[in-house]
């Protein structure tokens, strides 16, 4: 087992990267203004599914291949780019018709879930620091595969904890500016520009 001190290191650390602006709770807050705070935790609950995809990958190896593999990393980071402008088309879609016509578009509780999946697993920077994080705080010692798995659910209980904090305030804070004029439609096109920028981010993110 992990030494205690070498565990609360690691939660501290893990709590005050997801506190960190990101493109994960970036994501979280945009999509709880916009969709409530119902929404954001759903999000939340998929991009934690996500970070469990991340954590095999680093168990096993598996992550290695975006590390080492240029077309590995190209495609699914391209994959990324492609479904964040997908999601920004919509937002100022939504944002152009105006509040009557996009508050009769409803997610459902799976959609906004996958989205959180999808939003994670598609960014090949979050496999990368996986397997440059964890192993710092794995005793080599012991069974490595254990001992990634126990600490990605530490990491995946800290993000839970941040996100669903930032779902909260920001789906109430949504739901004030909601009831101005306009305000729907504002904030679909603010949600549009949030996921163009990360869209952007995505695409100049390099390998190394």
């Amino acid at each position: 087992m992990i030494d205690v001190s070498a565990l609360f290191l690691f939660f501290s650390a893990s709590l005050l990267l997801a506190l960190a602006p990101g493109p994960d709770n970036l994501f979280v807050l945009t999509e709880s203004l916009v969709h409530g705070k119902k929404a954001g935790i759903q999000i939340t609950l998929g991009l934690c599914t996500g970070l469990i995809f991340h954590t095999a990958g680093a168990a096993f190896g598996l992550s290695l291949i975006f590390k080492n593999s240029i077309w590995a990393f190209n495609i699914l980071k391209y994959a990324g780019v492609g479904y964040l402008l997908f999601l920004a088309w919509k937002s100022f879609r939504a944002g152009i018709q105006g509040k009557m016509k996009s508050s009769q578009i409803v997610l459902t509780g799976f959609q906004l879930y996958r989205r959180g999946i999808l939003m994670n697993i598609s960014n090949p920077k979050v496999a990368l620091f996986f397997i440059a994080f964890l192993p710092q705080f794995a005793d080599p010692e012991k069974n490595s595969v254990f001992q990634f798995f126990f600490l990605g659910f530490l990491f995946i209980l800290a993000t839970f904890l941040v996100f669903g904090s930032i779902s909260l305030l920001s789906g109430w804070v949504g739901e004030w500016l909601s009831r101005f004029p306009k305000g729907e439609k504002y904030l679909n096109r603010m949600a549009g520009g949030v996921f163009t920028a990360l869209a952007l981010k995505l695409f100049l993110t390099g390998q190394k």
